[in-house]
């Protein structure tokens, strides 16, 4: 995005006072600890919800129905008010925030709200739901939670825009890897509900639809298409006795075989009949992608994969364009890192972490950063996640203390203290100095630890507890820019925000990284779609 990725950008003292899309009303409220909390306008509250949502998840002060509820609800009103916002916001949300689930739903709701309210003004519903398919997987999930919501009845703008997705996504290698029966809806089931025709510029896309359709119904005589290599390859090796197969994983060329038919490494154990052995694992990990093979260090090491075979996937996990193209956020590290089997992995994931860093700001000057470590952050990120918003927040301000020129780490609760580090320390070694601190008395924390610094950054959840002050940022001077990093997306900020020196962002995206040198070039910074 040219805005934000511009060469020459030189970091001084802003002349006039930037303003940031992330805004407060001016009317205040009560937040979950009873302090004074700011109530934001519905473009940010949407925003930051959207960035910090995992759907369906627990959070320390919100249900998850209560949460989701709130989304859907943030959504339709917003579709009908202001749709081109928030068209922008659930296609960005799905590419740059990579945020998949929270975008299917907003997908979905937006459609339903502009239809009931008969609007025809602004971007078409199809487009919009097109949008935020990007895998083939994602026309199934889309139409599931439709159906589960509204019923098996698809309006046309729903059917359109999922016919589109499925003429750019559906392949034969894709038809191999989701098309599976624990699916509710199968590639065939999907076909028939939405009446795809396929791309007449895609030569051999009808068969491969013809043959999604008779893998769901008609089973036992479903042919893949003679064109498609990888479909004809996986059946040679689906028709393959079962004795005979692991000869060919153990084989000359058994790797290549098995890349070559899409054969996945979750699909491989159910092929053999068999266990996952080391030479079965060994056949599979050069078609296997950076984060499968994260998350199968422990099975790789159960398995008694080689060390060689070892070195091989350390290597591809710690490639620095391999971190960058997997866009993986990087608490994802961070939690294969504390659950590794053994020390051959700790090396590899620590400098993959490091690389998924590389956006966070190198910032001149003097910076105060606290971190939140109080009891409320230590929520799970999502309902499948082993890690918490601490430990983001705490990976997130450790980041950026190594970066900067000058910082001092603070980690607050109900008491707070300094977090030492060295200066080319890993973030993973900084990270086992914090704890628990209970409450959040952010004012007090930033009040005690601020001495003239030239920025003040708190990564939080903004549910701070009461102070006289009301305000937690009351004493930094308003011409000492404040930044705000919220990571729960709750209802009501901690101070004001979007004017003068004083700005919240949410989300870990490369976008959202950006801001602090925009702002501190004296420009005004926007949303980033």
């Amino acid at each position: 995005m040219a805005r934000f990725n511009r060469r020459g950008i030189r970091l001084r003292p802003a002349r006039s006072l930037p303003a940031s899309p992330v805004a407060t009303t001016g009317a205040l409220a009560v937040n979950r600890q009873g302090g004074t909390g700011y109530l934001r306008d519905a473009r940010s509250e949407l925003f930051l919800l959207a960035v910090a949502n995992f759907v369906a998840q627990e959070t320390f002060y919100e249900g998850g129905q209560e949460r989701d509820m709130r989304f859907a609800a943030l959504v339709r009103r917003l579709a009908v008010e202001d749709p081109v916002w928030t068209a922008g916001l659930l296609h960005w949300l799905r590419r740059d925030g990579q945020l998949r689930t929270a975008s299917l739903v907003g997908g979905a709701e937006y459609v339903k709200a502009r239809l009931d309210a008969g609007c025809a003004e602004g971007p078409a519903n199809r487009q919009v739901i097109g949008s935020v398919l990007l895998r083939a997987d994602e026309p199934g999930e889309l139409l599931g939670y439709w159906t589960s919501r509204y019923g098996r009845a698809l309006p046309q703008p729903v059917k359109r825009g999922v016919a589109d997705a499925v003429r750019r996504l559906y392949t034969g290698r894709a038809l191999l890897k989701y098309d599976t029966a624990s699916k509710g809806f199968r590639f065939g089931d999907v076909l028939n509900l939405v009446h795809a025709a396929p791309d007449p510029g895609k030569p051999g896309q009808g068969e491969l639809f013809r043959y999604a359709l008779d893998r769901r119904h008609r089973p036992d005589s479903a042919v893949p298409p003679a064109g498609d290599r990888t479909l004809t390859a996986h059946r040679a090796l689906m028709e393959l006795p079962v004795a005979e197969r692991r000869a060919v994983v153990t084989g000359d060329g058994g790797a290549e075989r098995l890349a070559e038919a899409g054969m996945t490494w979750e699909a491989l154990a159910g092929w053999l009949q068999g266990p996952m052995d080391a030479a079965a694992w060994e056949a599979v990990i050069p078609a296997m992608g950076t984060m499968a093979l994260v998350r199968n260090l422990r099975n790789f090491d159960e398995a008694g994969v080689s060390d060689e075979a070892a070195a091989r996937a350390a290597a591809r996990i710690s490639d620095p364009e391999a971190v960058a193209a997997s866009r993986q956020f990087p608490f994802r590290y961070l939690a294969a890192y504390r659950h590794a089997p053994s020390l051959r992995w700790a090396h590899p994931l620590e400098r993959a972490l490091g690389h998924s860093l590389r956006q966070v700001p190198a910032l001149p000057g003097r910076t105060l950063v606290l971190v939140d470590r109080s009891g409320s952050m230590w929520s799970p990120l999502s309902a499948r996640s082993q890690l918490n918003r601490a430990d983001a927040a705490a990976v997130f301000g450790a980041a950026l203390a190594l970066r900067a020129a000058d910082a001092d780490l603070v980690e607050f609760g109900t008491t707070s203290a300094p977090v030492p580090y060295r200066t080319g320390e890993s973030v993973l070694r900084v990270l086992e100095r914090f704890g628990n601190l209970g409450g959040t008395a952010t004012a007090r924390a930033v009040e005690r630890h601020y001495r003239g610094h030239d920025r003040v950054i708190v990564v939080t959840d903004e549910q701070a507890a009461y102070t006289h002050r009301g305000d937690v940022t009351r004493s930094v001077p308003d011409t000492v820019p404040v930044y705000t990093w919220n990571l729960a997306g709750y209802r009501l900020g901690h101070a004001p925000s979007g004017r003068g020196n004083r700005h919240t962002f949410g989300g870990l995206s490369d976008a959202a990284f950006r801001m602090i040198p925009l702002l501190e070039a004296g420009a005004s910074a926007d949303w980033p779609w």
